[in-house]
């Protein structure tokens, strides 16, 4: 009787082992770095990277996309419901709900523009006329210090870029704020036109930055710092550059001096 039950134990033990090495990629909607087909396909820069470091340094662990919006997936982040997201922006207020991979593998010399119709009579020259306006704003997302923190301006939380624009097309909101380089491509793949919308003057530029960043819970895994080591193995040896390379981004190890990354 013991001897039948051994292969079932077996089979059992490892149906058990390739569960704890899954991990769970939260991944939103985000032409042209991460993209959810009409069938339910996700594809994108995040789970290309994990599957570098995958594939590179022999770490053995299965990759489950998890397609969802972008305010969501940060919640399921931050509650340890998911393990991994890609293409965040550091900011003080998400170290302390979530832990971020070093280097950037992200970097986008653009601008944080402002949208609005064509057919409108909207200006903005400098910040303060922001006061007046009501903006669209990815809900959860980060942009620029000033503007995040902010309380007095009249901002529209929504729960895609996709939403945003179309609240402006139909004059629901006055504004859209979004990244110069990306605002474009994603309204081309989504369909949506923006030859009906206008950049307004003012803008605020400055290099953004995006990380993969862990829950708290996975980062204090050995799996997790076995990918964080190769990351940064990865990234100095030039193994990444490749990848990004292939969404029109800068070199990974063009911006790696002065970032303290773990050793292997």
């Amino acid at each position: 009787m013991q001897i039948r039950l051994l292969p079932y134990l077996f089979a059992l033990l490892t149906s058990f082992t390739a569960f704890a090495q899954q991990i769970n990629v939260a991944v939103d909607h985000a032409p042209p770095y991460s993209i959810i087909e009409d069938s339910g396909e996700v594809h994108g820069l995040i789970l290309d990277i994990l599957t570098t470091i995958r594939e590179q340094s022999a770490i053995d662990y299965q990759i489950n996309a998890v397609p969802c919006p972008f305010s969501r997936c940060m919640r399921m982040l931050a509650q340890g419901e998911v393990d991994v997201m890609g293409g965040l922006i550091r900011t003080p207020k998400r170290e302390k709900i979530m832990q971020f991979v070093d280097p950037a593998y992200m970097t986008l010399t653009s601008s944080f523009v402002f949208y609005a119709r064509r057919d409108s009579d909207i200006t903005v020259e400098q910040y303060t006329d922001l006061y007046t306006k009501r903006i669209a704003v990815m809900r959860g997302g980060a942009f620029y210090p000033r503007f995040d923190e902010d309380r007095e301006l009249n901002k529209v939380p929504v729960f895609s870029e996709r939403i945003a624009f179309d609240l402006l097309l139909k004059g629901r909101v006055d504004l859209v704020i979004a990244v110069e380089d990306t605002a474009e491509v994603a309204m081309e793949v989504l369909g949506q036109p923006i030859e009906k919308l206008k950049k307004v003057s003012y803008r605020h530029q400055q290099a953004i930055y995006g990380h993969m960043a862990m829950s708290n819970q996975f980062n204090d895994s050995p799996l997790a710092q076995k990918i964080r080591q190769a990351m940064a193995r990865l990234a100095k040896e030039k193994q990444l550059d490749s990848v990004v390379a292939k969404y029109k981004l800068p070199p990974v190890s063009e911006h790696i001096q002065g970032v303290t990354l773990p050793h292997p």
